[in-house]
Order: C-alpha cells, then sequence, then structure tokens
C-alpha cells in the first residue's frame, strides 16, 4: 500500500476488487500495534450490511479509491469478525490463510497466557508471540 497516505483517509473510500468491481466502502482501517503500519481495511458491502476485512498490503489507492489484488467473492467470503473491536493474532492469521498470504513471523500455535510469556523461547521482536494486530486508525492506546 502507498505508505503516504494517512490510513484514517481511506475511510469512507470506494473499494474495488481486481476486475474492477466494486465491494463497498472502507469502514475501519486496522494498526499492526507493534509497527502502527496499517495492516487491514474493513470494507462494508453491502450485502447484509457486512463489513470484510481485505489486507491493506498489497492493495493501493489509486484516484482516491481502494484496489484490492483479490476476486470480490474471495473478499466476501473472508471470515466475519464484526469491526470495531480489536483483532486478535489468531483472527490475523485466519485471514492470512483466507487470502493465501504468508507471514512469516507468525506464530504457528497461539501462546497460552503466561506472566512471564514474554521472556520465553521465542518471545522477542519478529517472533510472533509479541505481535499484537488490529489496533484501529486513531484509536490513542
Amino acid at each position: 500500500m502507498q505508505t503516504d497516505i494517512d490510513p484514517r483517509s481511506l475511510i469512507g473510500r470506494k473499494a474495488f476488487d481486481r476486475n474492477g468491481t466494486k465491494i463497498g466502502t472502507v469502514d475501519e482501517v486496522y494498526l499492526d500495534d507493534a509497527t502502527g503500519v496499517p495492516e487491514w481495511a474493513a470494507v462494508r458491502t453491502g450485502l447484509f450490511s457486512r463489513d470484510a476485512f481485505v489486507p491493506l498490503e498489497p492493495s493501493e489507492v489509486v484516484n482516491d479509491t481502494l484496489h484490492v489484488p483479490y476476486e470480490r467473492s474471495l473478499i466476501k467470503d473472508a471470515p466475519d469478525f464484526g469491526v470495531g473491536r480489536h483483532l486478535s493474532p489468531e483472527q490475523e492469521l485466519q485471514l492470512y490463510h483466507h487470502y493465501g498470504l504468508e507471514l512469516s513471523d507468525a506464530p504457528e500455535t497461539p501462546a497460552p497466557p503466561s506472566s512471564d510469556a514474554d521472556s520465553g523461547p521465542g518471545s522477542g521482536p519478529g517472533s510472533g508471540s509479541d505481535r499484537d494486530f488490529g489496533r484501529l486508525a486513531g484509536q490513542e492506546d
């Protein structure tokens, strides 16, 4: 995605699939908590007013519209997690699998909750155990 665009400016833009078919309107943008990089957009599809999550990479903004390089049918079949809430790492993994995307540093299995989870093997930057996704653009911690 173009990195010079404020993710909040995506909200309200029309979104189109790889064939130029309108998907809907961007409802929310989700950021990677670790990096602040926009990761996902929730697009209101109109079909039962459902939001479908679409990856912002490798999507691009063209003429004030979001162009997603996937078929409309794949987008509409994406897992539905609702909007306005934080995406868990497990939910994001489901989205990555749905779109056939690779996440090289994703955890293979969810780490069990533990008070010392950040100090054991597999923790630290890039391990996936400390990655938390889904902070909404414009939300403060």
